[in-house]
C-alpha cells in the first residue's frame, strides 16, 4: 500500500543541543571538517546511515542518544565552540569587507550581486544539479561567502532533482526520480513577516496565473532562494513547472526559464524587502537559462516611467553574462510564436512590448533561424559584459557569436573569459590538508585555499618523498574501498546474488597506477574512446609488471540514447571476468562518490573532442589532491599544462572535426588519439609511476605530484575565480550601472539612437602615407592622413583608428593592434574631417593596415559594443550591421 500523504515528524532537541539545529541548517557543514566530524561523533552509524546528512541525522538519532549527549559537558564545549566559530564566519570581515567598503559611493565595489543559475551542486544532501553547470555554481556561491561577497544565489527548487541512476543486467542506463521532501532537507520557506509563505506569480496566457514559494538554502554567508511551483493554487501541469532538472518539452523548459528570471528576480526583491539586505547593483547570468531576468528589470524600470530604450541601457550596464557552452547545439531556442504567446496578450510583462522581447532573443544573423528565439542571443543583448570560462573557450566564444557584431573580426568580440575554479576545501581530502597544515600551518593552509591569492604554494616543496607516497597510497586504498562497496551495490540492483560476488571483494588494488574518468556522458566527452583497441587496453590493464586500473563513472540525458549506448559499451568490456578487477563503471556518480575518487586517482583522465570541453573542472579537483592530469589540450588544461604537471594527449591536427560520431572523418580522428593515449600510458605514465628507486619510491613521478599542487593548486581555486569576477566584471558592472542612474540611461539610448540612426552616412573617403609601401625597415614611421565623413555625427561621437599587424597570403590582418588617430581641425567644405597619425613599423615581415570608423562614448563597455563601424571601400565597403 502507499500512503496517501507524507510528512515528516521531527525531532525535538534538548536546549543545551537548539545550535545543532542552526549547524544543520547552514551547508557550510558540507565543506568545514570540524562540523562534519561533530555531526558524524553524534551517532556515527545513523551518520553513515543518512549519507552523512546533517538535517536527517536529527531527524532519526535515537531519542536516548540526544538526552546523554546533552548531559555530556565535553560534547556540549565542541558545540558552543563550533557555534561561536560559524556566527564569527557569517559576521566578521573577510576579503570583500577588507578590500573596499561596498555600497556607500565611494568604492567601485557592488553592494550586492543576484547570481542566477538553473541549477546548484552545493552538497550531495541537496541534490539540485546535474553536473559541471551546477557543480561550479555552487562552487562560486561557497567561495563567494568565504571572501565575503555580498551575493544572492537564485534558482528553481526540483522536487525530483535530477536522476538517480542504476544499470539493467545488460548494462543499461536505468533512471528514476526519488521524490525530495524538503522538510528533510537544509533549506527553509520563506515566510511574510505574518508568517504566511511568500509567493511569486507570474501571468501565463489564457488568463493563467504560474504561482511559486521560495525555499531557502544558507550557503555560509550566501543565501539561495529557489522558486517551487509544487503549490496547491496551481493546476496539476504548473505544479509540476519545478518537478525535475532539464525535463519536459519545450513549453515546459519555457515556463522554467521564465520562472527561473522573471521570478528569479522577483524573489530578489522580496528577500531584500523582508531582511533587508542590500539591493543587487550586478546581475549575473550563469548560462542563457535565466536570461528573462532582464526582461523583467527592463518592466521594473517601465513601472518607473523609463522608456523601453533607457531601461534596457540600464538594465545592461548591471548585467554580466556567463556562456558555458562551446557548441550551437548546448544553446536552449524556443519557437519564436511560443515566446511570443508567453508575453504577449494577458500575458504581457507591461512596458515590454513583445516585438521588443522577440528581438532581443531573434536569430538576425547571416545563418541564424529566423523562427527560432535564442537565449544565448538574449542574455549576450541584455548584458553589457560577457565571459566564457577559460581562456580557450572564450576564443571559442567569441568565435560562435561573431555574427551577433558584423563587421568585427572574432578577435574584437566583447566576450571575455574568466577561467573556472574549484572550491578546495570542498575539494581536498581532509588528509592532503594535514599534511600540507603540518607544513603551513593550519590557519595559513586555509587562507590560502579559500583566497586563491597565492601563485606558489610556498612550503609544500618541504614534505618529503615518502610522506607523499604514503599519503597517496592510502587514498587510493580509500578509493578501492568505496569502489568495491559501489561495485557490489550496484550488481545487487542488477539481479545478481550475493553467492555471485565473492569476486568483487578483489576487484581493484591499492598499488596499482589508478587512472579516473568521471563526468556527464555527451558523444564529445568520449567515454569510448579507450575502448578503441580493446586488445591493447587488455594489455594494459593486465600487464604483468606495469598494470593499470581505470575507475569508471557518468550519467547520460535521459533522452540521450546515444549516450547510454556508450555506457553499455563501456560496461560490456568491465564486465568481462578477465578484467573486471581492473576496469569498473560505478553508477550514480554525484558530488558524495565524487569526493572519493579525485583523491584517490593517480592520473585523472580527459579525452573531449578540442575544443568542445569549455573548461572542464573536475581535473582541477584531482589536481588539488595530488592527482596529474591526462588529458587532451582543450578548456583549463590548454593554458595550465606545462609539461611537469600531467600529458597532453596529442590532437589528430589536420583531420575536419566533426561531432557526427559515425563519420569516417570522426573514425579517422579517434584512431589516431586513441592510439597516442595508450602510447602515452604505457611508455610515459605508466613507466613513471613504477619507476622506483632502491628505497622503492617512484621520485620522478612524486615530483610531478609536488609540482602540481605548488604550482597549480593555486590557479586552480574558485577562491581566484571569485576575485576575478569581483574586479574585472562585477565592480565595473557595478560602476557603469550607477553612472546610468537618473537621466544618464535616457542620454546613452538618446545617443545610440542618434548613431544608429546617422551610421549609414559614416564613409573612410581617403588614406594616404608618407613613404613607398613596397619596403620599409624595421623601426620606421608611416605618417598616416584620413578624411571621413561622419553625415550628422560630431567628432566625439566616433573614434578614427588605424589597425595594423601581420597579412596572409589573402591580406587579412593577424595579431592586429588598434591605434587611435587624431582629428586636425574642422570640416573642409565637403563636410569632411580630417585626421593623422604614425604608424611605427615593429615588426618584419609581411604587414598591412586598414582605417576605421567606430563609435566612441565612454560608457560603453567595449568600441565594439554597437556593432557598428566603417571600412575603407577597397577593404570592402562599409558594414552597418546593428547589435542592441
Amino acid at each position: 500500500m502507499k500512503a496517501i500523504r507524507r510528512f515528516t515528524v521531527r525531532t525535538v532537541l534538548p536546549e543545551q543541543l537548539q545550535p545543532l539545529h542552526e549547524l544543520a541548517l547552514n551547508l557550510r557543514w558540507s565543506w568545514h571538517p570540524e562540523t562534519r566530524e561533530l555531526f558524524r561523533s553524534v551517532d556515527p552509524e545513523v551518520w553513515a546511515a543518512v549519507g552523512e546528512d546533517p538535517v536527517r541525522l536529527l531527524g532519526e538519532v535515537p531519542a536516548e542518544r540526544l538526552a546523554a549527549l546533552a548531559a555530556d559537558r565535553r560534547f556540549l564545549r565542541r558545540l558552543g565552540d563550533l557555534s561561536d566559530d560559524l556566527r564569527d564566519y557569517l559576521t566578521g570581515p573577510r576579503w570583500y569587507q577588507t578590500a573596499l567598503p561596498p555600497g556607500d559611493g565611494s568604492s567601485p565595489l557592488p553592494a550586492a550581486i543576484a547570481y542566477f543559475s538553473p541549477e546548484y551542486g552545493i552538497a550531495a544532501a541537496l541534490p539540485q544539479y546535474s553536473g559541471g553547470l551546477g557543480i561550479l555554481a555552487g562552487d562560486h556561491l561557497k567561495a563567494a561567502s568565504d571572501l565575503g561577497v555580498p551575493i544572492i544565489g537564485v534558482g528553481l527548487f526540483y522536487r525530483h532533482g535530477y536522476f538517480r541512476q542504476s544499470l539493467s543486467r545488460d548494462g543499461w542506463q536505468q533512471e528514476r526520480y526519488p521524490l525530495l521532501d524538503p522538510d528533510e532537507l537544509a533549506v527553509s520557506l520563506l515566510r511574510e513577516a505574518d508568517c504566511t509563505p511568500c509567493r511569486i506569480d507570474l501571468a501565463l496566457p489564457g488568463g493563467r496565473t504560474l504561482a511559486a514559494h521560495i525555499w531557502k538554502a544558507q550557503v555560509g554567508r550566501v543565501p539561495l532562494l529557489l522558486l517551487d511551483s509544487d503549490i496547491e493554487s496551481n493546476t496539476a501541469a504548473d505544479r509540476n513547472v519545478t518537478d525535475r532538472l532539464y525535463g519536459g518539452g519545450s513549453e515546459h523548459r519555457l515556463l522554467q526559464e521564465m520562472l527561473l528570471g522573471i521570478g528569479g528576480v522577483r524573489a530578489v526583491r522580496t528577500y531584500c524587502r523582508l531582511t533587508g539586505h542590500a539591493a543587487p547593483e550586478v546581475f549575473h547570468t550563469n548560462e542563457g537559462h535565466a536570461g528573462f531576468l532582464g526582461v523583467e528589470r527592463i518592466r521594473e524600470l517601465a513601472a518607473e516611467g523609463l522608456g523601453f530604450a533607457p531601461a534596457l541601457e540600464a538594465v545592461r550596464a548591471g548585467t554580466l553574462f556567463t556562456t558555458h557552452t562551446p557548441v550551437p547545439a548546448g544553446i536552449d531556442r524556443f519557437d519564436r510564436e511560443l515566446v511570443a504567446r508567453h508575453f504577449s496578450g494577458d500575458a504581457a510583462l507591461p512596458g515590454v512590448p513583445v516585438e521588443e522581447v522577440l528581438a532581443l532573443g531573434g536569430e538576425s544573423w547571416a545563418g541564424g533561424d529566423p523562427k527560432l528565439f535564442n537565449m544565448a542571443a538574449m542574455g549576450l543583448r541584455l548584458a553589457q559584459r560577457a565571459n566564457g570560462v577559460s581562456t580557450l573557450h572564450g576564443e571559442v566564444s567569441r568565435g560562435m557569436f561573431n555574427g551577433l557584431w558584423p563587421g568585427f573580426d572574432a578577435a574584437e568580440v566583447p566576450i571575455t573569459s574568466v577561467t573556472n575554479g574549484v572550491h578546495a576545501p570542498t575539494w581536498i581530502d581532509p588528509a592532503v590538508v594535514r599534511l600540507g597544515a603540518a607544513e603551513l600551518g593550519l590557519e595559513r593552509a586555509e587562507q590560502a585555499m579559500m583566497t586563491g591569492e597565492a601563485r606558489r604554494w610556498t612550503g609544500l616543496e618541504k614534505i618529503a618523498n615518502g610522506e607523499i607516497w604514503e599519503l597517496r597510497r592510502a587514498l587510493r586504498a580509500q578509493l578501492v574501498e568505496e569502489a568495491r562497496r559501489r561495485l557490489r551495490e550496484s550488481w545487487r540492483q542488477r539481479g545478481a546474488g550475493e553467492a555471485e560476488l565473492g569476486w568483487v571483494s578483489s576487484v581493484l588494488d591499492p598499488d596499482v597506477l589508478t587512472i579516473g574518468f568521471a563526468r556527464r556522458v555527451p558523444s564529445y566527452k568520449r567515454l569510448t574512446l579507450m575502448l578503441r583497441d580493446q586488445a591493447r587496453l587488455r594489455s594494459l590493464l593486465l600487464h604483468p609488471t606495469h598494470p593499470i586500473q581505470i575507475v569508471v563513472a557518468g550519467k547520460a540525458h535521459p533522452a540521450d540514447d546515444g549516450g547510454k549506448r556508450l555506457i553499455q559499451q563501456l560496461v560490456a568490456f568491465a564486465d568481462d571476468p578477465a578484467v573486471r578487477h581492473r576496469i569498473v563503471f560505478l553508477p550514480d556518480y554525484d558530488m558524495a562518490m565524487a569526493q572519493h575518487l579525485y583523491p584517490g586517482c593517480d592520473v585523472w583522465l580527459n579525452n573531449p573532442l578540442r575544443p568542445l570541453e569549455a573548461c572542464g573542472t573536475s581535473g582541477m579537483k584531482a589536481a588539488l589532491n595530488g592527482c596529474l592530469n591526462l588529458s587532451v589540450l582543450d578548456g583549463w588544461w590548454d593554458e595550465w599544462y606545462d609539461g611537469q604537471n600531467g600529458w597532453a594527449i596529442p590532437t589528430a591536427d589536420g583531420v575536419e572535426s566533426t561531432m557526427d560520431p559515425e563519420s569516417k572523418e570522426a573514425e579517422r580522428r579517434d584512431d589516431i588519439e586513441s592510439a597516442a593515449l595508450y602510447d602515452l600510458i604505457e611508455h610515459q605514465v605508466a613507466a613513471r609511476f613504477y619507476d622506483r628507486a632502491s628505497d622503492g619510491l617512484p621520485h620522478r613521478w612524486i615530483a610531478m605530484v609536488r609540482h602540481t599542487l605548488v604550482t597549480l593548486g593555486p590557479k586552480v581555486l574558485a577562491g581566484r575565480m571569485v576575485r576575478e569576477y569581483v574586479e574585472r566584471l562585477y565592480a565595473p558592472a557595478a560602476s557603469a550601472q550607477r553612472e546610468l542612474a537618473g537621466g544618464g540611461a535616457g542620454a546613452l539610448a538618446e545617443w545610440k539612437a542618434r548613431v544608429r540612426a546617422a551610421w549609414p552616412a559614416v564613409r573612410v573617403e581617403h588614406v594616404e602615407a608618407d613613404g613607398p609601401l613596397e619596403a620599409q625597415e624595421l623601426g620606421s614611421t608611416l605618417t598616416l592622413r584620413v578624411s571621413v565623413s561622419l553625415g550628422a555625427l560630431e567628432p566625439s561621437d566616433v573614434e578614427v583608428q588605424v589597425v595594423s599587424g601581420r597579412v596572409d597570403e589573402t591580406d587579412s590582418l593577424s595579431e592586429a593592434v588598434a591605434l587611435a588617430l587624431k582629428p586636425v581641425g574642422g570640416p573642409d567644405l565637403d563636410g569632411r574631417y580630417r585626421y593623422e597619425g604614425s604608424l611605427e613599423l615593429g615588426r618584419t615581415g609581411p604587414f598591412g593596415y586598414t582605417v576605421r570608423v567606430l563609435p566612441s562614448h565612454h560608457l560603453l563597455a567595449s568600441t565594439a559594443e554597437l556593432g557598428l563601424v566603417a571600412l575603407p571601400a577597397e577593404a570592402g565597403g562599409m558594414d552597418t550591421g546593428v547589435l542592441r
